[in-house]
């Protein structure tokens, strides 16, 4: 169960990466009042979790229904979650496009898109929490400690959101690009892993 708490506690942090959101947040809610900014961080999570922790109970019966594998699921979120680390090791953290970006500035509210989607429940965020829960499966109350991580990682997210502001001024932007980097390369090591498993898996 230890090994299982730190996996699941590292992978969802790191594809979360609740320090990487600051920068985001901040330029997306950083001249609104600092009432505001909680309660958009508040939402934003709420969505978040409740996506997550649907897709972590119902998401399984959906891939059963389509006839995907688990071993399938491992190699493709593999492969994204690979792709996002290479962004966030490169600084091409492109959560999204610059579209959405001016829809979302535009936008009253940027608390569910695209803060809790796909900034933090994004496809990487879903797929390991689809794979973790697999894991799971053979350890006792292995999906309680999944889930526990799933909460844990996003109250984190809650409590970055929420002192946007004092993060980025005691990291400075240099330090938010060393931990976003550190990140994706503990990131790509893991999705390489992903797809080795699924691979074995499905031979």
């Amino acid at each position: 169960m230890p090994e299982l708490f730190l996996k699941s506690f590292l992978t969802l942090f790191v594809v979360m990466d609740p320090v990487g959101l600051v920068p985001v947040f901040l330029a997306l809610a950083g001249d609104r009042p600092p009432r505001k900014q909680a309660q958009i961080a508040r939402k934003a999570v709420l969505v978040a979790g409740g996506l997550l922790v649907s897709f972590f109970f119902f998401g399984r019966g959906l891939l059963e229904y389509l006839g995907i594998s688990l071993d399938a699921l491992r190699i493709a979120g593999g492969i994204l979650l690979f792709r996002i680390a290479t962004d966030m090791v490169f600084a091409h953290h492109e959560r999204e496009t610059e579209e959405e970006k001016d829809e979302a500035r535009e936008r009253a509210d940027i608390s569910v898109f695209p803060l809790a989607i796909p900034l933090i429940a994004g496809p990487g965020a879903l797929a390991s929490v689809l794979i973790l829960g697999g894991e799971a499966r053979g350890v006792p109350w292995g999906w309680a400690v999944v889930l526990f991580n799933v909460f844990l990682v996003l109250f984190l997210a809650y409590l970055f959101l929420g002192a946007a502001v004092r993060v980025r001024r005691a990291l400075g932007r240099t330090g938010v690009n060393v931990v976003t980097r550190v990140l994706g390369l503990l990131l790509a090591a893991l999705a390489v892993q992903y797809v080795a498993d699924g691979v074995r898996g499905l031979l």
